[in-house]
């Protein structure tokens, strides 16, 4: 597809450390998702998500409940950001759009980890260049701080030139339910076509 074809291949910045390990274990039973998870997560899925107060592209604060209104993929990272951010961006808009050839409806949202310069314009030009359902969101440095510990994510800015830092982040990509909370993750290697079909599994058994 255009948007990921149009950008170069990528390197990962950091793996996701501390607090959260993924481990590939088959299904447990009483999930009625089981059947669509590609892996489970260390001391349940309950470890992961839960609510947060951000700021949206125009400027008004935002709480979860306000920004998953139906089934998001949510990525944590930065407008700055040279070569990760945007492939892995696109690629999730690619998956929503492969998901609405299905039928199905979903949403792109993009949380950014660098408040010092992602300012609401920066999020909302960033994102409406991705995909026109994609929600931009950045806040507060402490804003962005707990919604990152919520969802168990990494990120660390670089020392160096105060306008051109770069920020290790981890890179996961979130799949997030609005009756449910946080049910799966997807890993950079996954393609737009895997990733649609696990979230319409979960779409179908929700």
């Amino acid at each position: 597809m255009l948007r990921t074809a149009a950008i170069a291949a990528s390197v990962a910045v950091v793996a996701l450390v501390g607090g959260v390990w993924y481990a590939t274990t088959g299904p447990s039973g009483g999930d009625r998702f089981a059947q669509c998870r590609a892996g489970a997560v260390a001391g349940g899925s309950d470890q992961i998500g839960g609510p947060f107060t951000l700021v949206n592209a125009a400027g008004e604060t935002v709480t979860d409940a306000d920004v998953i209104t139906e089934p998001s993929l949510v990525y944590f990272g930065y407008t700055f950001c040279p070569d990760v951010c945007p492939f892995d961006v696109a690629r999730n808009a690619d998956a929503v759009d492969v998901l609405a050839e299905r039928g199905y409806s979903a949403t792109p949202v993009f949380i950014s980890v660098d408040p010092e310069r992602d300012t609401p314009e920066a999020v909302g030009q960033f994102a409406d260049l991705m995909h026109d359902k994609m929600i931009g969101l950045t806040g507060s440095p402490e804003q962005v701080k707990a919604a990152s510990q919520a969802y168990r994510t990494y990120y660390n800015k670089q020392d160096g030139d105060p306008d051109y830092y770069l920020v290790d982040h981890s890179t996961f990509t979130y799949l997030v339910l609005p009756e449910e909370g946080f049910v799966d993750y997807f890993r950079r290697e996954e393609t737009p076509e895997q990733m649609a079909d696990r979230v319409a599994c979960f779409i179908e058994a929700s």
